[in-house]
C-alpha cells in the first residue's frame, strides 16, 4: 500500500529540517522500492522561502488532505507565539484524517499551538524544550530525546534529528532492513547512540579554543575508545600536560570528569530507550563494565541505570 507523506512548510523554514528527512524517504522509494509518495505543501500556494533564502515551490494544501503522514518542518521563527496562524489552521484541519503526525525540531510549536500535542510526550531542540513546556503545560516535553513516538504523534529534536525520525518512520512502515540500508546510504547512524544531552553537555563546557573544541568533538564520536589525556592531547596537537591544564582552565572540569559525563549521558538514553543489556551499553559508550556505569550514573543523575530503566518503562506503560 502506498504511503503518502506531506511535509508542511511555512515561510522561514529550516532547509535541513525538510531536506534531511525528505532525502531519507526518497532513498527508500528510489533504491528499495518503498511505496512512498511525497509532497511539500504550504498553507499558501506558490514559492515558500527558507531561512537560508532558498525558495521551494510548495503544492496546494489540498494535496495533504489524504496524506497518511503529516510532517511539520521547523524554522528559526516557529517558536514565536504568533507564528504562522495559517499553518496552525491547516494542521488542525488535517489532524482528524492523518494516520500519524510528526514534527521536526521547532515544528513541534506549530503542532502544540494547534492543540495536537495535548496529552502527548514530545521532544524538540534541547535549547527550546523549556519554552515549549512552559507555553503548553498540557504537553509532556522530554528535552533529551532524539525523537519521541507517542501513539500517532512523532516528534524529533533539532535539525539533523529529523533524519533519525525519518529512519524510525521508515522502519515502522517497511521494516528495519530497509531503514538500515537507507542509513548506510546516508552515512548516518541507524540508531544514534545517546540523547541530546551529549551535545548540550559539550556546549555547556564552552571551551574557548579550537583545540579543546576539536578534542571534545573527537571524544563525542569515539566514546567507546580509550580517551586518556594523551589521546585527546594528540587530537589537539599539544602536550598532555598542556592539554590538561588548558582543559580545566577553559571548561572548569577535568578531562576525565567531562568524558565520564558524556559517556553517562549517552548511556542514559540507551538505558531508557532500548532493551540492550547493561553490559552491552557500558561497553558501547566506553564505561567498560556495569559497576563503573552504575557509579557514573549515581554521580551524575543520582539514580542507578536499573532505576532509570524501570522509571522509563513505567512511564511508557502509562504516560499520563
Amino acid at each position: 500500500m502506498t504511503c503518502r507523506i506531506a511535509f508542511v512548510v511555512a515561510p522561514g523554514f529550516e532547509l535541513l529540517d525538510l531536506s534531511g528527512p525528505l532525502c531519507a524517504f526518497n532513498l527508500a522509494r528510489l533504491n528499495y522500492e518503498a511505496a512512498y509518495e511525497i509532497d511539500v505543501v504550504s498553507s499558501a500556494d506558490g514559492p515558500v522561502t527558507s531561512s537560508a533564502g532558498l525558495s521551494i515551490e510548495a503544492a496546494a494544501a489540498s494535496r495533504a488532505k489524504h496524506a497518511h503522514t503529516i510532517i511539520v518542518v521547523g524554522g528559526p521563527k516557529a517558536q514565536q507565539a504568533s507564528a504562522e496562524p495559517g499553518t496552525v489552521d491547516l494542521l488542525r484541519s488535517l489532524a482528524p484524517t492523518a494516520r500519524r503526525m510528526a514534527s521536526i525540531c521547532t515544528g513541534a510549536f506549530h503542532l502544540a499551538e494547534a492543540g495536537i500535542l495535548d496529552g502527548h510526550r514530545v521532544t524538540t531542540h534541547w535549547r527550546l524544550a523549556p519554552l515549549l513546556q512552559s507555553r503548553y503545560p498540557k504537553v509532556s516535553v522530554h528535552g533529551d530525546r532524539i525523537y519521541v513516538n507517542d501513539r500517532k504523534i512523532w516528534t524529533s529534536a533539532g535539525i539533523t534529528a529529523g533524519i533519525d525520525l525519518a529512519l524510525a518512520l521508515i522502519e515502522a512502515d517497511v521494516g528495519p532492513d530497509i531503514s538500515k540500508l537507507v542509513a548506510r546510504d546516508m552515512v548516518v547512524y541507524h540508531r544514534r547512540p545517546g540523547g541530546q544531552s551529549q551535545f548540550s553537555a559539550i556546549l555547556d563546557l564552552q571551551p574557548a579554543s579550537d583545540r579543546i573544541r576539536l578534542a571534545l568533538a573527537y571524544a563525542r564520536e569515539h566514546l567507546h575508545d580509550d580517551l586518556r589525556v594523551d589521546r585527546l592531547a594528540d587530537v589537539a596537537c599539544i602536550s598532555g600536560r598542556q592539554f590538561a591544564r588548558l582543559f580545566v582552565q577553559e571548561t572548569g572540569e577535568t578531562p576525565a570528569r567531562a568524558i565520564e559525563r558524556l559517556r553517562a549521558e549517552a548511556a542514559r538514553a540507551m538505558v531508557e530507550d532500548s532493551r540492550e543489556p547493561m553490559e552491552t551499553i557500558a561497553r558501547d559508550v566506553g564505561l567498560r563494565d556495569t559497576e563503573r556505569m552504575r557509579r557514573a550514573f549515581l554521580r551524575h543523575f543520582g539514580q542507578s541505570p536499573q532505576a532509570l530503566r524501570r522509571i522509563s518503562r513505567e512511564y511508557l506503560r502509562d504516560p499520563r
